[in-house]
């Protein structure tokens, strides 16, 4: 797991005298949650890849949460490690995050999303993701790409473990993604705060 060294690096920073306890509960914690990812790995559904990076949020939340941190303050930490874990490290990264939205009125684009959308549209694990690309510019704002997320596969972790509350902090990371690549996030609703479905739209800056 190559993301476990942005916690690191952002839990050593943010509690030096506590670190040690922190990382080997979360350790401890993010094994018995990986039990409930490990489908992710083999899902015919591409978005539930993202589950066992998810379980370690999970692990380091409920780690906290048992240590006495507040919301705002899990909240925090949770937003420096996704900063850390999205950020380009390079010229070539930031270049590679901002090409997608330049290639998706070419032909191969075409054919890739047909294809996406029919692997997300069908659940590879009743614990993961189900969801629809839309590729009509009328209906994202003349983009030709967006995403309704109808079945959300970190909120069903998060609930398991009692720690639904924390999931809409996970969604704020998207806007941080989509200003990388470049575009402005425009979304009416999250199923983490309530909504029937997490609706992705995007406009180019």
């Amino acid at each position: 797991m190559k993301h476990k060294r942005h916690f690191r690096k952002i839990l050593t920073r943010k509690f030096p005298e506590l670190y040690d306890s922190i990382l080997q509960d979360t350790e401890n914690r993010y094994w018995q949650i990986s039990k409930d990812t490990n489908f992710s790995k083999k899902s015919t559904n591409p978005l539930d890849k993202r589950l066992d990076l998810m379980a370690y949020f999970l692990a380091t939340i409920l780690t906290l949460r048992e240590k006495r941190f507040d919301f705002q303050t899990i909240k925090s930490v949770c937003m420096e490690i996704a900063l850390e874990f999205v950020r380009p490290k390079n010229g070539l990264q930031k270049w590679l995050k901002k090409l997608p939205p330049k290639l998706i009125d070419t032909q191969l684009s075409h054919l890739f999303l047909k294809r996406m959308h029919k692997k997300i549209s069908r659940k590879g694990h009743e614990d993961g993701f189900r969801a629809e690309l839309i590729t009509d510019k009328k209906e994202t704002y003349g983009l030709g790409y967006g995403i309704d997320i109808l079945e959300c596969g970190i909120c069903k972790l998060f609930s398991k473990y009692k720690a639904r509350e924390y999931t809409p902090i996970l969604c704020e990371v998207d806007k941080i993604t989509s200003n990388l690549a470049g575009l402005e996030l425009i979304r009416k609703g999250t199923i983490a705060n309530g909504a029937d479905k997490c609706d992705f739209r995007f406009k180019k800056k």
